[in-house]
């Protein structure tokens, strides 16, 4: 049985990642939400996943306690304190013995986006895109064995298509599927030897311009 951590699970991405990690018989899952009443109810009530409730940043020692077991811990975290949060997480999972990371971040953190749609997207995360940055910096800069995860601006379209960067290289393309992400999350979760130490930009073939087209 694989067991899988996973923090900030109530979000869109989150709740896609863990429908289809349920969806393999093979995996136990523990969601840390600070909101549980936001989680659908065909995933709150599933026999193979337990609910924490806790912040990351005030119950640190909970958030340890909660990591004795995992093989792995997926972080789809938000927010302003995303340095904050990153550190706690660093604390918690060296103190746990738990090595293995994937965190969300965002397009835009390494100022890798050539040309207008960098300019667009710049403006429009403004502070955030700092946030996603300190946080980013903070798990690259651990002894963790991290997989970062930057997204293109996610679109609601029902299909699986992406393309991948590695840092060092221009992101492509604006947008990408929000399936299309939970999909290459959970082949990074259930096979974690892929993707070590590196930083993946994530969006959908064909989508270069100055901004998404649903903008």
């Amino acid at each position: 049985m694989k067991n899988v951590l996973i923090l900030g699970a109530s979000g869109s991405i989150a709740t896609l990642v863990t429908r289809n990690l349920l969806d393999d018989s093979r995996v136990r899952l523990t969601l840390l939400v600070r909101h549980p009443d936001r989680l659908a109810d065909d995933i709150r009530y599933d026999s193979r996943v337990t609910i924490v409730v806790a912040d990351v940043v005030k119950d640190t020692a909970k958030l340890t306690a909660t990591l004795q077991g995992q093989d792995l811990v997926y972080a789809n975290l938000y927010g302003a304190n995303l340095k904050q949060q990153g550190q706690a997480v660093v604390t918690a999972m060296t103190a746990a013995g738990v090595s293995r990371i994937i965190w969300i971040s965002a397009n835009g953190i390494y100022n890798e986006i050539p040309g207008k749609y960098g300019q667009w997207n710049a403006q429009m995360l403004g502070s955030t895109l700092t946030a996603y940055a300190a946080g980013a910096k903070t798990i690259e800069t651990s002894n963790l064995q991290y997989t970062i995860v930057r997204p293109a601006w996610f679109s609601d379209k029902d299909v699986v298509n992406y393309e991948l960067t590695q840092k060092g290289q221009p992101f492509k393309g604006t947008e990408v599927s929000r399936q299309s992400v939970a999909a290459y999350l959970t082949m990074l979760i259930l096979d974690p030897n892929q993707a070590i130490n590196q930083s993946i930009g994530i969006n959908e073939p064909d989508t270069d311009g100055a901004k998404p087209s649903f903008y």
